[in-house]
């Protein structure tokens, strides 16, 4: 653990209308029992009165004000680029924390030199007992999901282990690791703008030999928006970048035999998307513009990944069969 004077936790809150959201989010971080702690929050332009809000509940230290929507991945890279705590919270503001959320992830990670990342237990707010995420996992199909969600909690997750990443609305990480798989300085792909970038973040980690560490003493409640069931009612934006970054997402970390391996149930999933997008969704057909234009960026960045991997393509495999790890496995 770091014993230097300074911020042990930074916690970086991106903010895009928020409103509703954003006072019992900082309430909830004002109220944790670990002291050394810096935020800074970072406002996409909101239109709403979020920015009027910030400025009555917090410092203007801990508040960066844009003037247009730059996306979820830039705001959190400049977050984490203008704080310096050894760990970092990248937070949802729709999201209320526990009062020893972070005492408890910094005690957790500590203990564990491999861990880069911790997840915690999140619960459905307004569905008392409904889980929200007790970490991400990978499908064949070559789609990542929320382990537990909608479940109701019986104790399923109730021990600590290995998960394949933690999701963005409440992703704790080392900042080592954040070092170590930034490319070209982005921890957070700024070309996915929103969604899937958090699974983007864990499988760079992934390759790189670091660890998820599943904490569920660690709680917190979430009020997701984002939801299959709700997709029709979702800004055409957010849809389009779900269509698009499944795709870039593959390109960027897939190895070819894993394309080989699972191309069944990966081509199955994608003549889903492909049909609903052309028979539905045609606010998201652009994505597939946006896959050809982004397509060279894409490529070089895979280079980069593929060549720094340290984790092997079997071991890697296995993500797709399980979805956790005990703590005791190599």
């Amino acid at each position: 653990m770091d014993d230097s004077p300074g911020p042990l936790v930074s916690i970086g809150i991106v903010t895009w209308n928020s409103a509703p959201h954003i006072e019992s989010c900082l309430a909830s971080v004002r109220r944790q029992t670990l002291a050394r702690l810096e935020l800074l929050v970072v406002d996409n332009g909101s239109t709403d009165g979020t920015a009027e809000r910030l400025r009555e509940l917090t410092l203007s230290s801990e508040r960066i004000l844009l003037d247009r929507n730059t996306g979820f991945s830039a705001a959190h890279n400049l977050a984490i680029a203008r704080t310096s705590a050894p760990f970092h919270l990248a937070l949802n503001p729709d999201v209320r924390l526990s009062e020893m959320f972070l005492e408890t992830l910094v005690e957790a990670i500590a203990t564990d030199d491999r861990a880069g990342s911790a997840a915690p237990r999140l619960v459905r707010a307004g569905d008392a007992g409904v889980l929200d995420s007790a970490g991400i996992y990978l499908l064949p199909s070559q789609r990542h999901l929320d382990r537990g969600q909608d479940e109701p909690d019986r104790g399923q997750y109730s021990r600590r282990e290995y998960v394949f990443g933690v999701t963005g609305a409440a992703g704790f990480y080392r900042r080592a690791m954040l070092d170590d798989v930034a490319i070209d300085g982005e921890v957070f792909d700024e070309d996915f703008f929103a969604y899937r970038e958090d699974a983007d973040l864990a499988w760079r980690a992934q390759w790189r030999g670091w660890r998820c560490l599943y904490v569920p003493e660690a709680g917190a409640v979430h009020v997701r928006r984002v939801t299959p069931e709700r997709r029709a009612t979702l800004p055409p934006e957010i849809n389009r970048a779900s269509v698009r970054n499944r795709f870039l997402l593959r390109i960027k970390n897939q190895p070819f035999g894993h394309a080989l391996r699972f191309a069944a149930p990966a081509l199955w999933r994608d003549l889903q998307v492909a049909g609903y997008t052309v028979l539905r969704e045609h606010s998201s057909l652009p994505a597939f513009g946006d896959l050809a234009r982004l397509l060279p960026r894409m490529v070089r960045k895979r280079r980069q990944i593929m060549r720094r991997r340290v984790t092997s393509n079997a071991d890697m495999a296995r993500w797709f069969r399980e979805a956790s790890r005990p703590l005791d496995r190599d």
